[in-house]
């Protein structure tokens, strides 16, 4: 009887023990940064957590856009070589379908649900929307001088620019039609939207800074200009001249904009509520695009000019690793399938 009742006692603690831990390990996935390296064939992966390039996955020659799914589970790409869109099993890190596309793409963008993609085609003046689903493209829209295409947390609506009409086109997906065109004041370059459907912060050629865009009025609220230390630009081989921001992401608390400065080889830190720059860091050469882990706890760079992604603790605003990738890093996006659901409400 003593036995049989300190076999429960132990058992009790043990199981309670069990019950926390087990959860945690059955939901536990690596925090993953993808990045595309524009003068290769290939796509870095980076473990977040552990600061380490872990291995590579081949796709094909002169890799553009990048894209992941709310849940994480897969990643989206462009290859210019191929005129192709290519699915990647986040968890095996491997090219599990191709789907043609009608031209030469640039950046890509998924619903959360993985549903739909739209990919700008640089060489046709037009935009693919492509059902993941069917594996196919199902609607070509017209589109001047197309470059980056954005989702912000919707399953109906997907946002493109047009460099050449300096205007964000919007997307509704239930008609599969544009239901708004939206004037920037300039020739837009990357840009987001805010996770509420409000607010587009743009760059623009010859601006370094951006403007702020009230989606619903059509119109632009405010221009940013951010002095810069180095007021010429310097000759970049995959660059125009024109370009002095070619990347900026919002923190997922909506509260903070970082901005890429290809005249000062950092990124500024923007306060969205008290209006100012309240920081800066220092990236590698000629940095190109900017992503934030979901839970807000990195920042990442990739610098197109010196090969590697310059990885930054958001509370410190201190650079915790700088990794060699391939050649000529560009687009990059996390994918953390842990963080399911705390990445932001899906809207309709």
């Amino acid at each position: 009887m003593l036995r049989a009742t300190l076999r429960l006692r132990i058992a009790i603690p043990l199981g309670c023990i069990l019950s926390l831990c087990f959860p945690a390990l059955l939901h536990s996935h690596s925090t993953k940064l993808y990045v595309t390296n524009s003068e290769s064939d290939d796509i870095t992966v980076i473990d977040l957590p552990s600061l380490r390039v872990t291995g590579s996955i081949k796709v094909g020659a002169h890799v553009h856009g990048a894209a992941v799914q709310a849940d994480g589970k897969r990643l989206f790409t462009t290859i210019e070589s191929e005129n192709a869109l290519k699915i990647i099993d986040t968890t095996e890190d491997k090219v599990i379908a191709a789907i043609k596309l009608t031209g030469r793409p640039n950046q890509c963008a998924v619903t959360p649900d993985g549903r739909y993609v739209a990919v700008p085609i640089r060489d046709k003046n037009s935009l693919d929307i492509v059902d993941v689903n069917q594996r196919k493209v199902v609607k070509t829209l017209p589109l001047n001088r197309p470059h980056n295409s954005v989702n912000a947390g919707s399953n109906r609506l997907i946002f493109a620019s047009s460099m050449g009409d300096q205007k964000i086109d919007m997307i509704d997906l239930g008609t599969m039609e544009y239901s708004a065109q939206i004037p920037v004041g300039g020739v837009p370059r990357p840009f987001v939207v805010s996770s509420d459907g409000k607010t587009m912060y743009v760059a623009l050629s010859d601006l370094h800074g951006f403007v702020a865009v009230d989606i619903a009025g059509r119109k632009i609220t405010s221009r940013v200009e951010i002095p810069a230390e180095h007021p010429h630009p310097k000759e970049r081989p995959l660059e125009p001249t024109e370009v002095f921001t070619h990347g900026l992401a919002l923190s997922p608390d909506q509260s903070e904009l970082w901005v890429t400065s290809l005249l000062d080889d950092s990124v500024y830190i923007y306060d969205l509520k008290a209006n100012k720059v309240t920081g800066r860091v220092a990236t590698g050469d000629g940095p190109n695009w900017v992503a934030f882990s979901p839970d807000g706890k990195y920042v990442c760079v990739s610098n197109t000019d010196s090969d590697d992604v310059s990885i930054f603790d958001v509370k410190s605003r201190r650079q915790l690793a700088r990794l060699k990738v391939g050649r000529a890093p560009k687009r990059l996006v996390v994918s953390a399938a842990s963080l399911t659901g705390s990445e932001g409400s899906v809207r309709p």
